[in-house]
């Protein structure tokens, strides 16, 4: 397993706000460096650790897909909260898929100032299962042994799951590029959640004391239908602490790595700033 990384030595660390980026399935750390490079531009100090197992490099990902099997939704937030207690402070969290459920799950025990959550993965209470979600996930629940395996997607798979929303050529090129072998047991977890009294798929919705989420969803999206995180919103009605909901009603799973990134990480930016977490003075 690769060590923890640690930020970079910087003179004005302490002036600059810790982010930490959290991928979902089927996509490598290193499809934040484009995120990761904006906001350094703005002043924050930014990282994108992988999960457990995950190799530094796609290439390597693609190679060792053993070290990713079995890894789960507890083994991931443990292996985040081990990198945010490295940090010189509380970071801000932005999470895509199941990157989305865990920035949730962290935000929720306090770990972190603030969190975006971007097509963010089911969680327990969300009772919505739309026939498009079923569909994208259905290369790890045709064969219940893949709770222990890592599972690729193939580049049609893809193109359901992530790039629906755009040409098949766009869709191929970032299959080629940032995909990986995923592990099967967090989808097994978030399927069975509602059957779970202590689902690790479970998030603390009712914390009063947490920092300010935002969710983020693609009106496109197959894999995150809006029914999900729009119900994903319901299950905080009981915080008054800020949870705030976007729609980019024409995007589809894929709006953090496609040519319209910019777009929502500029939102984001424009949401922390207006939460009062903007990047060093």
């Amino acid at each position: 397993m690769p060590a923890l990384p640690t930020p970079q030595p910087d003179t004005d660390a302490e002036a600059r706000t810790p982010v930490v980026f959290i991928h979902g399935l089927w996509l490598h750390a290193t499809s934040w460096q484009p995120w990761v490079d904006l906001f350094t531009e703005r002043g924050y100090a930014p990282l994108a650790p992988g999960w457990p197992g995950i190799p530094a490099t796609v290439e390597e990902a693609r190679r060792h897909t053993s070290l990713i099997a079995g890894v789960g939704i507890d083994d991931v937030v443990e292996r985040y909260t081990e990198v945010i207690e490295r940090l010189p402070s509380r970071p801000i969290l932005v999470g895509h898929s199941f990157g989305g459920m865990i920035a949730e799950k962290l935000l929720g025990m306090d770990r972190a100032l603030a969190a975006v959550a971007i097509d963010a993965a089911q969680i327990k209470g969300v009772l919505p299962l739309p026939l498009s979600s079923l569909r994208s996930t259905l290369p790890v629940f045709r064969n219940p042994g893949n709770r222990e395996n890592a599972v690729s997607l193939t580049a049609e798979q893809f193109r359901y799951s992530f790039g629906n929303a755009l040409s098949e050529e766009e869709s191929d090129r970032l299959f080629e590029r940032w995909t990986i072998p995923a592990p099967g047991r967090p989808l097994f977890e978030a399927a069975s959640a509602n059957f779970s009294h202590h689902s690790p798929a479970g998030v603390r919705t009712d914390n009063e004391e947490r920092g300010p989420l935002l969710l983020v969803m693609g009106g496109q999206d197959h894999t995150v239908p809006e029914a999900i995180s729009k119900a994903t919103l319901k299950q905080y009605r009981h915080s008054h602490a800020v949870t705030d909901l976007t729609e980019f009603e024409d995007r589809g799973h894929s709006l953090t790595i496609d040519h319209g990134w910019r777009e929502v990480a500029d939102h984001c930016l424009a949401w922390l700033d207006k939460q009062g977490f903007p990047g060093s003075p």
